[in-house]
Parts: structure tokens; C-alpha cells; sequence
């Protein structure tokens, strides 16, 4: 399969220039793929592919809502509960997990997300291509690249016990404490 021109992108595109409007990015499905400038880890490499991510993602009677635009902009100013990546990224950051609302949701909270949000629009790039139906090569990208960051059918990466096992204890931590205003 071909890696869609994630491996070399013609561009990497900023946090400033994603949360434009007009934005660059098109209200189309396809894949996207994060590269970082300052890894968010001292083992992972800097300026490489780590993570790549769908949308829509595909459901079991239906393809979700969700686009390219909506995903990548939320992904740079969402929180941790509605983004994988920004829930491996603040834990590797060592940020706190908390909950939030009902106690049910967990994030960084307001000043946490604001320093994820901060951190990725200093050292996050992404780009992306339009698919109309991207859910059907994930699982051949995610196998066949060395995508750190990508849990969900890569757990026979290397990174995957360390970055599943920091995630799992951030949330025992925050499910043990109480919920943050």
C-alpha cells in the first residue's frame, strides 16, 4: 500500500495555519499524520511520522460525522477526553489527567490543556490526504509504519507498553482523586 505521501508530505502545516479561516483543511475524509518538531518523548525522533489518525472513522451501521477539518482542528485545540493524541501527548509531557464535569470525563484540565495546546502549536505539524474511504488501509499503515503513537492496532510497537502503561496510570491516578473544577 502506498503510505499516501504521509512518509514525505509536500507540507507540514502549523496550529496557526490550521485554525485559520478560511482553513487549509478540507472538509473532506482522508488520513492525517503528526510530525513533531521537539518529540514529546526523548526516545521518539524529532521531524518523523508518529502518529497517523482517520476521518471519518467507521462505524458499525455508519462513517461518524467527523472530517478532516473538524479532527485536525480539534486535535490541536480539543481536550484529552475527544483526542488519543492529546492524551498521549500530555502524559508524555507529564501533565496531570483530572476529572472534569461528572467526573466521568478526564483531561488536564483548563490550565493543562492550555499548556498541550500551547506546546503543540510551538511543536506539532500536520498534514494529510483526502480518502474517501480511509478506515479501509489503517490498519496496513499503522502495521506497515513505525507510528509510535498510534496505539489501536499497534501493539507490537515497541513504544506500545511504555505509552499504554503511562496512559493507564494517569487515569487510575485521576479516578483516585477528586473532580476539578
Amino acid at each position: 500500500m502506498d503510505t499516501f505521501g504521509l512518509l514525505n508530505p509536500v507540507r507540514l502545516w502549523e496550529a496557526a495555519e490550521v485554525l485559520t479561516r478560511p482553513s487549509p483543511v478540507p472538509n473532506a475524509a482522508g488520513i492525517y499524520g503528526w510530525y513533531f518538531a521537539q518529540p514529546p518523548h526523548p526516545s521518539l525522533p524529532a521531524d518523523h511520522l508518529l502518529y497517523v489518525g482517520i476521518a471519518p472513522r467507521r462505524m458499525v451501521t455508519r462513517a461518524s460525522k467527523q472530517n478532516l477539518r473538524s479532527r485536525v482542528r480539534y486535535h490541536f485545540r480539543g481536550n484529552a477526553e475527544g483526542s488519543t493524541l492529546r492524551l498521549s501527548l500530555g502524559c508524555l509531557l507529564g501533565l496531570e489527567l483530572r476529572r472534569v464535569g461528572s467526573g466521568k470525563r478526564l483531561t488536564f484540565g483548563q490550565a493543562g490543556e492550555k499548556e498541550l495546546t500551547d506546546w503543540m502549536a510551538e511543536y506539532a505539524r500536520v498534514c494529510w490526504v483526502r480518502h474517501d474511504e480511509p478506515w479501509t488501509g489503517e490498519a496496513e499503515l499503522i502495521a506497515r509504519l513505525d507510528l509510535p503513537l498510534n496505539l489501536d492496532q499497534n501493539r507490537s510497537h515497541g513504544f506500545h507498553p511504555y505509552l499504554s502503561g503511562l496512559r493507564a496510570s494517569a487515569r487510575a491516578h485521576a479516578r483516585n482523586h477528586p473532580i476539578s473544577s
